[in-house]
């Protein structure tokens, strides 16, 4: 068992199923031959039960330990509220702004395209991508400012 609070925790489990059965009978006697016998069984049940318990719980933990790199790479739930609020923000802010100058943007600052990658998915200039984002950036700061 190992202290003495579990094995007071098991006794008392074991006497509340001897009386929530006692009482499952609607008040009539158990009629038990041997109670030692079943207090016995029923102990050694309720510890096999919270033995398979503790192995769960170690093992629960155990996996959690090893996920823990992967869980802390992932973000928060409001982290995520924070980026899609910040998301929205910049989705209003590029309304203003022409469709090439708007491409040139989420391919530069989201999908962090270089420059040349833009001009040529835009079929423009690398100057043009330039003016596009300085435009794009300008037109952000006035209407977030």
């Amino acid at each position: 068992m190992g202290c003495t609070h579990h094995a007071a925790d098991l006794a008392h489990d074991t006497f509340e199923r001897l009386l929530a059965s006692r009482d499952a009978l609607l008040g009539q006697p158990l009629g038990l031959q041997e109670p030692r016998a079943y207090l016995t069984t029923t102990a050694k049940r309720l510890l096999i039960d919270r033995a398979r318990r503790e192995l769960l719980e170690r093992t629960y933990l155990a996996e959690l330990e090893r996920l823990a790199p992967e869980l802390a790479q992932h973000p928060s739930p409001e982290q995520l509220l924070i980026a899609m609020q910040a998301l929205e923000q910049i989705c209003q802010a590029l309304e203003g702004v022409s469709a090439k100058a708007r491409a040139a943007f989420l391919l530069h600052y989201l999908e962090g395209h270089t420059h040349a990658y833009v001009a040529g998915q835009l079929k423009v200039s690398t100057k043009m991508v330039q003016k596009y984002l300085v435009q794009v950036l300008l037109h952000c700061h006035q209407r977030l400012a």
